[in-house]
């Protein structure tokens, strides 16, 4: 009788380790961002996103969107958070908390130097799709209208020139360079002297994108 019982548990014993082996091992679906690898950790909700510009590029303000008159920074710097990350496909969502420009110099006559430039009304809300050329959707948030504030020195003082843009402007993200990046994207002038550009565009290329939260401050990607 007792060798009939352990024959049965060790028989039991078996076919729970056979039902182990092959059962497939369940992950999470890989989300719209991961970190390290499109096959990454998925970038948790709550985590911080940061990003210098790209090495050698330039954050500028010109007076058209292919123009080269106006400002150029070669500084600059974002940090968001990311609110929503839902499986791929689909889009995930960051609130834009801070962007700061640096060393700016400008090419236009009568204008001596760069003393500010600073974006108002934050935060803003920044949407990044994992559709076709992974488009970017940065919009104003709660405080409204996206705001820039250039402030020039000139040589009969300090000129302020002040920007918005109610609808958003719209970039893209890749994963070459784990970059987002921005294209001519308009601002009308809201006040300030003729010495101000009726419209400034910006562009720049920010990367790579780091999840400052996770181990490592791993780089960011889009799937």
């Amino acid at each position: 009788m007792r060798i009939r019982r352990t024959l049965a548990t060790a028989a039991l014993g078996a076919l729970a380790l056979t039902g182990a082996a092959v059962a497939p091992a369940q992950a999470d679906a890989p989300a719209v961002l991961t970190t390290g690898g499109p096959t990454g950790p998925n970038v948790a909700v709550g985590d911080t996103l940061t990003a210098n510009l790209a090495a050698g590029t330039y954050a500028t303000f010109y007076n058209s969107a292919t123009g080269t008159s106006g400002i150029k920074c070669a500084a600059s710097a974002f940090s968001a958070t990311v609110t929503a990350n839902p499986a791929a496909p689909g889009s995930a969502v960051e609130q834009l908390n801070s962007q700061t420009f640096g060393s700016c110099t400008s090419n236009v006559i009568g204008v001596m130097g760069v003393r500010s430039i600073t974006v108002t009304n934050l935060p803003f809300t920044n949407t990044v799709s994992d559709g076709p050329g992974f488009p970017v959707a940065l919009t104003p948030g709660a405080a409204g209208t996206m705001g820039t504030t250039v402030v020039l020195s000139t040589l009969l003082g300090s000129v302020t020139c002040n920007y918005a843009n109610s609808t958003g402007i719209a970039g893209t993200a890749s994963n070459t360079g784990n970059s987002i990046g921005f294209s001519g994207q308009p601002f009308a002038l809201v006040s300030g002297p003729s010495l101000c550009f009726s419209t400034g565009y910006f562009s720049a290329t920010y990367g790579p994108v780091h999840d400052t939260s996770a181990a490592g401050s791993p780089v960011l990607y889009v799937n």
